[in-house]
C-alpha cells in the first residue's frame, strides 16, 4: 500500500472515530450545529488536499482537535468580518459613491458634446471667441477684453448669453 493511501485511510478512520467529539467541541466554542459540522468537513477536506502525513503523530486525536479549533477560530473571524462588511442596508450601499461611470454615461456624454459643439457654432463669431477664450483658454474677463479689444462689461455680457444659450440647447435635448 502506498504512503498516500495509508495516510488517507488513517485520516478516514480518525475522522469517523472522532467526528462527533470534534463537532461537540466546535459547538462548545460558539458555533451553531450546522457550522460545527461544516468546520469538521472543512478540516477533512483540507487535510486530504494537503496530503498531510498523519503517521507518526504522537496523538492523532489531539492533532485533529487543535486543527479543528483553529479552523473554528478562522470561521468565527470570517463570519464577523462578513457581518461587518455586509451590515449596512441597501440604501446605504447605494449611497456609496462609485469611481466608475455608469455604462450609458459615455453614450450620453458623446451626444451632449455633439449638441454643445453645434450650439457653440451657432453663436456669433465674437461671442464664440469670448466663450472659447474663457472656457478653453482659461482667460479672465479682463484678459479677454484686452486681447479682443472690447470692454469688460461686453465680455461679461457675451459670456452670460453664451452660457444661457448652451444651457437652453442642452435642456431642450434632454
Amino acid at each position: 500500500m502506498s504512503e498516500k493511501s495509508a495516510s488517507h485511510l488513517i485520516l478516514d478512520d480518525a475522522i469517523v472515530t472522532y467526528y462527533d467529539e470534534l463537532c461537540t467541541m466546535t459547538r462548545r466554542r460558539g458555533h451553531a450545529p450546522a457550522t460545527a459540522n461544516d468546520v469538521v468537513h472543512e478540516l477533512y477536506v483540507r487535510l486530504v488536499d494537503r496530503r498531510t502525513s498523519l503517521e507518526g503523530k504522537s496523538s492523532l486525536k489531539a492533532f485533529l482537535r487543535r486543527a479543528c479549533a483553529n479552523l473554528g477560530i478562522d470561521r468565527l473571524r470570517r463570519d464577523r468580518f462578513e457581518l461587518k462588511l455586509f451590515s449596512g442596508s441597501e440604501a446605504e450601499a447605494l449611497a456609496v459613491a462609485s469611481d466608475m461611470a455608469a455604462p450609458d454615461a459615455n453614450t450620453d456624454l458623446r451626444r451632449r458634446l455633439s449638441i454643445l459643439k453645434a450650439t457653440i457654432m451657432e453663436m456669433s463669431l465674437q461671442r464664440r471667441r469670448v466663450f472659447l477664450a474663457s472656457r478653453i483658454g482659461n482667460l479672465t474677463s479682463n484678459e479677454i477684453a484686452i486681447r479682443i479689444g472690447i470692454s469688460r462689461n461686453m465680455v461679461d455680457r457675451h459670456l452670460r448669453k453664451a452660457f444661457l444659450h448652451c444651457l437652453d440647447r442642452l435642456e431642450d435635448a434632454s
